[in-house]
C-alpha cells in the first residue's frame, strides 16, 4: 500500500514566510537608507515636524519602515523602562503582522515585475 507524502509546508505558508521575512528586510532597508541621508533613525514625530509636504513625504517612509520602527521602540522601552514581556509580546505581534502586510505588497510588486 502506497501512502501519499503530505508536504510539510504549504505553498500558501511558504509565501505567507517569505512576505513576512521580505517585510522586515524592506523595513531595515528603509530605515537604514533614511539614516544613511539623516542624523538619526526615522520615527512616527516625522508626521509632526517639517512643512506639510515633508509630512506627505514621510508617509510612504513610514509605511514601509514601521515593523522595524515598532521592534526597535520596543526593544529600547524593554531594556530602559523595563516595560513587562506582554507588552512587548503585543507589540512583537503588531511589527510582525504589519511586517507581513508590506511584505505581501512588496512580493507582489516584485511578481508584478517580473
Amino acid at each position: 500500500m502506497l501512502y501519499a507524502v503530505q508536504p510539510a509546508l504549504s505553498p500558501e505558508t511558504v509565501q505567507s514566510l517569505f512576505s513576512l521575512a521580505f517585510g522586515f528586510a524592506v523595513a531595515g532597508l528603509c530605515a537604514s537608507g533614511y539614516r544613511l541621508f539623516s542624523t538619526h533613525f526615522p520615527s512616527f514625530r516625522l508626521l509632526e515636524i517639517g512643512p506639510v509636504p515633508a509630512r506627505f513625504a514621510a508617509v510612504p517612509l513610514l509605511i514601509f519602515s514601521a515593523p522595524f520602527i515598532i521592534m526597535r521602540n520596543t526593544l529600547r522601552g524593554r531594556r530602559l523602562e523595563r516595560r513587562r514581556a506582554e507588552i512587548v509580546m503585543v507589540a512583537t505581534v503588531i511589527a510582525g503582522l504589519w511586517s507581513l502586510m508590506s511584505g505581501t505588497v512588496v512580493v507582489l510588486a516584485l511578481q508584478a515585475l517580473l
